[in-house]
């Protein structure tokens, strides 16, 4: 049956949506949140991990009242805005001496994951001071790494869901819009890389990628309960050349356009990155490629 509306890559048809005129008749009391859980229910929209869509169900049901396409009960209550009213992390003490040799003379280095610890606030203000972005606090799937040199952090990493269209990386995999949609998933997203400014050691950027492609799959399966296939991330090519990514074998697939993920331009409006990618599995393709029809 042919699709009369697409929300954020899914096909919504008439059927359905008289479907959802019906859920909503049929529940005369329940509030918003209580409607997206049917909504859900009905529709079988779960994560992987087994929750419900519940953003993604409340969100087009949003945007189908605002369009007049069907009537939602009234607004209950308004929760605070969480992502507003978030502070920025504050500083953290580190020792800041300098860190310089060749990389044998740091190993072993300790990568831990740091995401729901108490070293994650190291992690968070690390960011903040020292990387040219600063910390953005992460929507959706995510993780995060700090290196340790004994007990001395000497480098970040973050890694996150990715973009939902990008062309030099959606034309390198081959992927048609919903095999896109149903594996984006099985996708994480290099958002931040910081070395601390007092580390100067020759290979260890690239040598923590590596680490970093030898475990993340196993860390992202245990935490969301499904791996990941493919690494990706935007080099700003007027600050960096993304050497240690070549060196790590990762693909330089291609610019981006300039555009941002949200732009009704067709003209380029921020500075056009470098698409680097890198893949998990040989079979990352067939991997990223394949329809499940319970996905």
């Amino acid at each position: 049956m042919e699709a009369t509306l697409v929300y954020r890559g899914r096909p919504v048809t008439e059927a359905q949506l008289d479907g959802l005129r019906d859920l909503i008749a049929a529940h005369p009391g329940a509030s918003r949140r209580a409607l997206s859980l049917l909504l859900c229910q009905a529709w079988q929209w779960m994560q992987s991990n087994g929750q419900p869509c519940e953003a993604l169900a409340r969100g087009l049901m949003l945007a189908l009242h605002r369009a007049g396409r069907l009537e939602l009960p009234p607004v209950r209550c308004q929760p605070p805005n969480n992502a507003a009213a978030h502070r920025p992390p504050g500083p953290v003490e580190v020792d800041p001496s300098p860190v310089t040799g060749c990389l044998a003379s740091l190993r072993p280095l300790d990568l831990r994951p740091v995401r729901r610890t108490p070293q994650e606030r190291l992690f968070d203000g690390l960011i903040e001071q020292y990387h040219y972005l600063g910390y953005t606090r992460p929507v959706g799937e995510h993780l995060k790494y700090v290196a340790f040199w004994g007990e001395r952090p000497v480098a970040c990493l973050g890694w996150g869901s990715p973009p939902r269209h990008l062309g030099p990386r959606d034309r390198f995999i081959g992927w048609p819009p919903e095999a896109r949609r149903r594996n984006l998933r099985y996708l994480a997203y290099n958002t931040r890389f910081l070395i601390l400014p007092w580390v100067r050691v020759s290979h260890l950027a690239s040598h923590l990628l590596g680490a970093m492609a030898r475990r993340i799959a196993g860390d992202w399966s245990r935490i969301y309960g499904h791996p990941v296939y493919y690494l990706e991330t935007f080099i700003d090519p007027a600050r960096f050349a993304g050497t240690c990514y070549r060196a790590a074998n990762w693909i330089w697939l291609g610019l981006t356009t300039g555009r941002g993920h949200n732009s009704r331009s067709s003209r380029a409006t921020q500075p056009r990155k470098q698409v680097l990618g890198y893949p998990l599995r040989r079979d990352f393709r067939e991997l990223l490629l394949r329809i499940d029809p319970d996905a």
